[in-house]
């Protein structure tokens, strides 16, 4: 949980990413195997699979660059729009530890990214198809910051959702939970009901 204290801009950042990337990560405390690959939503999501896209996407598209200089400029290449597509659903190889730890060191890396950084140091975007970019884009630091809090916050809420579709578990209990905060009159930690 976020705390006042004097930062400055590169660790404010990381500070409130870290909010998030925890959260995502609370989500997942305390579920089996089936249910971390449960999409109990209209969605195909999971909190598996949530957690298996952001420990992905940010090496790809922020350290190794998903993109190649071709003929007609940069490009997407297929084996990176198939690990993009396959990143959000858990395959039978894998379990929900690995993946927890996949994340954990991937955030651990983005979270010292971030906090070294020089938020107005000028760096590219990859390029984002998607919404017809075909060429890395020149921004800040700070952008690329932002944009990863942005995508960690959405996705967080995706997690909130689906953990509550789930069990019943919400974001507070859970946080409690994790951090063995005690309960008060206003919010107990989750524990998982009896069967």
């Amino acid at each position: 949980m976020i705390q006042p204290a004097p930062l400055d801009e590169a660790a404010a950042l990381a500070t409130f990413l870290r909010e998030q990337v925890e959260s995502v990560r609370a989500a997942a405390f305390g579920l089996t195997e089936r249910e971390a690959r449960e999409c109990p939503t209209r969605s195909e999501l999971s909190i598996g699979g949530i957690l298996k896209h952001l420990s992905i996407t940010w090496p790809v598209w922020q350290t190794r660059g998903a993109c190649e200089r071709g003929e007609r400029g940069w490009q997407v290449t297929e084996t990176d729009i198939a690990l993009f597509y396959g990143s959000f659903a858990l395959t039978e190889d894998e379990t929900l530890a690995q993946v927890l730890q996949q994340y954990d060191d991937a955030t651990a890396a983005l979270l010292a990214a971030i906090e070294s950084m020089d938020p107005d140091a000028q760096v590219l975007a990859a390029p984002a198809p998607w919404f017809g970019r075909l060429e890395p884009m020149p921004v800040t630091a700070r952008m690329l910051a932002l944009h990863q809090i942005e995508e960690f916050a959405r996705h967080a809420g995706h997690a909130d959702l689906i953990r509550e579709q789930l069990d019943g578990a919400q974001a507070g209990q859970l946080t409690m939970a994790v951090h063995d905060i005690p309960g008060n009159e206003f919010i107990q930690p989750w524990r998982r009901a009896a069967s």
